[in-house]
């Protein structure tokens, strides 16, 4: 369970301030895959980052029971300096699960070659995003953020992260961005709408495309 409680953040520049959560109060069930729509800057990615303690927010509360990833696609657990391999071997060991599997399953996951044992600093923003899959869908979490897992590599490698994914969703659940409304309907339970600071919540994954398509229209 994630519990939510008058949740605020904004941001501010150029004397602007786009208010991306509005004292939003929501409880996201444990075991549910939970798809998040809006449009661009309505602040889904900022709400990822914040369940997973990598983004402050400016008041409220944010309780969890059980297990969270990080924003998978979000590289900021990554050592620059580290190689792959050695990054995660050392996210292994925070988590505590065997380094060598880990090791093995993300360097035949991620399909980086000998780059998977070179310096994070010389990889590209995709091959980022491959490792932190990898990483992410080799350590078990009771809750998955996922920002974008359809955006990540080729067709092929999108393909074989969905069946990954998809399995994973067996036995967790999970926090999904991704505008691919077509993956909303077929893999989420319930699907929330972020909007100008607000949140609803659905429970019909039906519903809520339809009404994310009015609005964006």
């Amino acid at each position: 369970m994630i519990r939510i409680r008058n949740l605020r953040k904004a941001y501010y520049l150029n004397g602007q301030t786009n208010v991306v959560a509005d004292n939003i109060s929501i409880d996201f069930e444990s075991g549910k895959v939970i798809g998040l729509l809006g449009g661009n800057g309505a602040g889904k990615s900022s709400l990822l980052r914040m369940v997973a303690g990598v983004m402050a927010k400016d008041s409220g509360t944010i309780d969890i029971s059980g297990t969270v990833s990080w924003p998978i696609g979000f590289s900021g657990s990554f050592h620059p300096d580290l190689t792959g391999a050695q990054n995660t071997k050392f996210l292994a060991r925070i988590y505590g699960v065997d380094t060598d599997e880990l090791r093995a399953y993300v360097e035949e996951f991620a399909e980086l070659g000998q780059r998977f044992y070179l310096p994070i600093r010389t990889y590209s923003s995709g091959m980022r995003s491959r490792l932190a899959f990898g990483v992410s869908m080799g350590i078990k979490f009771d809750t998955y953020l996922v920002d974008e897992v359809t955006s990540v590599g080729d067709a092929r490698f999108r393909k074989k992260s969905m069946r990954v994914f998809t399995d994973r969703m067996q036995s967790s659940g999970a926090l999904l961005v991704t505008h691919n409304l077509n993956v909303i309907q077929r893999v989420c339970d319930q699907a929330c709408i972020l909007h100008k600071g607000k949140i609803m919540h659905f429970k019909d994954v039906g519903e809520a495309v339809e009404k994310h398509r009015e609005m964006s229209a």
